[in-house]
C-alpha cells in the first residue's frame, strides 16, 4: 500500500473539494459543476484557490437542498 493512501481523507470529511471530487460525491457531471460555477461566482460555497475552483461541501449541500425545492 502506498503511503499516500494512508493519509487520505474522506470526501464527507472534506471542508472543500474540488471539481472531480464533487463530481464524485454529487454525482453531477465536471461540466455542470463548472457552469455552475461560473453562473455562482462570489457565492459563499465557492472557493477559489489560485486558478482552481473548490466546493465548500456542507454550503454546497445546503446550496443543492434549495435548489432542488425549486
Amino acid at each position: 500500500m502506498e503511503e499516500k493512501h494512508l493519509n487520505m481523507v474522506p470526501l464527507w470529511h472534506k471542508y472543500s473539494l474540488s471539481i472531480e471530487e464533487a463530481a464524485e460525491y454529487y454525482g453531477i457531471g465536471e461540466k455542470r459543476l463548472r457552469r455552475l460555477a461560473y453562473e455562482h461566482e462570489g457565492d459563499n460555497f465557492l472557493l477559489e484557490v489560485g486558478n482552481r475552483i473548490r466546493f465548500k461541501r456542507k454550503l454546497f449541500e445546503d446550496y443543492l437542498d434549495v435548489a432542488a425545492m425549486v
